[in-house]
């Protein structure tokens, strides 16, 4: 009797989940029978929607995130399991959908790590919409936005990285990224500075330019003494000064002794040092002409050949700016801070007389001289402390010294001051202003100075 009334119940059991199957399947019918790649994606592009909607009309800010990226994840999952519907191949190609604009839609979940505003990742995408947007196709060198794939590469997002590289390296393979020159305009640095050092090299061996030849090789052996690899900062350096001499390459030599330097091999470097200035000097006496090349002059800081560096500085820093806080940082490094310090005094502009600050803020810390540095710490507040220079690039240097200074994160309040100085300065300013930025954030986030 048991053992009936088990299989009636088993039996019951049985019909009833046969017929929840198929009420199931009778009211799934008309899904089933518009199972086709068009619906499905159609279904899914209104999920989206619904929830793009939702994140439009709440107050918090932690649920708009997860509405929009929940909206994200539907739709890159039509791109990715529906790529023959028409929807798909609207959302891929960025086009209108309605008046949905899929272009607006990626930045603003791009915008969303902004919710953390002093993140390293916000401050690289406020940086880039500094930046002057890149024509399509690409046929101009870029090294403002060859400086941000490095920065992001090194933020640890490689993949973003090769995707701002790649169309100059297409490009320059095509012969379209020129300038008057067979220049790659910081192509190769930039992969070198990726990792790609074999490709940078092979670009860079296929230039007879001798500035671009030889900057690339000099940049190329100081990135690998960074990465640890003395061996091939020699025979890079080595490789420099042999395509010097065989193409007389005279005013590319300060870039050559820099090399060296970088090797390791400073009684070389001095030497090959003192024949240039003899001979740029006596060429200038003659000619009336230009006198030296700018990087002249950073190699004498860099031998601490103090008279030199300062003479070579006053005939340069005209027409290169960027060896002033280049050469005084060098020699208040080497301890000539009196001399550093006298002709900073001299300085007007306040961008220049910040990044000289911070420079001698970080050569009093390598020197062990904690007093020294918060003396010049002490000047650098007091000049950003004027309203009249609370400028991008006052700010950003005030934040370079406070990380070396203090060693944690208050340098980002400093630094989103900067953005956003940046973002409220004049067009002009905003132009030239990103590269910067992108040098001064690398360079805290690394400790090298991989963009100066």
């Amino acid at each position: 009797m048991s053992g009936s009334s088990d299989r009636r119940a088993a039996a019951t059991s049985g019909w009833i989940a046969f017929l929840f199957a198929l009420a199931v399947a009778w009211t799934a019918g008309p899904a089933f029978a518009a199972a086709d790649p068009q619906a499905l994606a159609n279904r899914q592009f209104i999920e989206a929607m619904q929830r793009i909607q939702a994140a439009d009309t709440t107050f918090d800010s932690k649920e708009e995130s997860r509405l929009l990226r929940e909206a994200e994840q539907l739709l890159d999952a039509i791109v990715r399991d529906y790529p023959e519907s028409p929807v798909a191949v609207q959302l891929i190609t960025n086009q209108f959908i309605g008046d949905f604009d899929v272009f607006e839609f990626k930045n603003r979940v791009r915008a969303l790590i902004c919710n953390e505003p002093q993140a390293t990742a916000c401050f690289l995408y406020r940086i880039e919409m500094l930046l002057p947007p890149l024509e399509q196709p690409v046929t101009t060198p870029r090294w403002d936005w060859l400086s941000l794939a490095v920065a992001y590469h090194h933020a640890g997002s490689p993949d973003k990285a090769k995707g701002i590289i790649a169309p100059f390296l297409g490009a320059l393979r095509r012969g379209k990224v020129t300038d008057g020159a067979e220049q790659d305009l910081f192509v190769a640095r930039a992969l070198a500075l990726t990792g790609q050092m074999d490709l940078a090299l092979q670009i860079t061996r296929s230039i007879n330019d001798c500035s671009t030849r030889i900057y690339n090789l000099a940049d190329i052996a100081e990135i690998a003494a960074w990465n640890g690899d003395p061996g091939l900062a020699g025979a890079l350096a080595e490789e420099a000064k042999s395509h010097a001499a065989a193409k007389g390459c005279s005013w590319e030599l300060g870039l050559v002794v820099q090399a060296l330097l970088h090797a390791g091999r400073e009684a070389e470097a001095r030497t090959l040092f003192l024949n240039t200035v003899e001979q740029q000097f006596s060429r200038f006496r003659e000619t009336r002409q230009d006198c030296c090349p700018a990087e002249l002059a950073v190699a004498a800081a860099d031998l601490n050949e103090v008279n030199l560096a300062l003479g070579l500085l006053r005939a340069v820093q005209e027409d290169s700016p960027w060896t002033v806080p280049a050469v005084l940082g060098r020699l208040a490094g080497n301890g000539e801070t009196a001399l550093a310090t006298a002709y900073l005094d001299q300085l007007q502009d306040p961008d220049q007389h910040a990044e000289v600050l911070a420079e001698f803020v970080a050569a009093a810390l390598d020197r062990g001289d904690a007093a020294g540095a918060a003396e010049n710490m002490a000047r650098l507040q007091e000049l950003a402390r004027d309203p009249a220079n609370r400028r991008p690039a006052v700010l950003v240097q005030l934040a370079r010294a406070e990380r070396r200074l203090h060693g944690d994160d208050r340098w980002r309040s400093t630094f989103l001051s900067a953005v956003n100085a940046a973002e409220r300065s004049s067009a002009y300013v905003r132009r030239d202003i990103g590269a910067p930025l992108l040098a001064a954030l690398v360079g805290i986030e690394t400790g090298k100075p991989l963009l100066d």
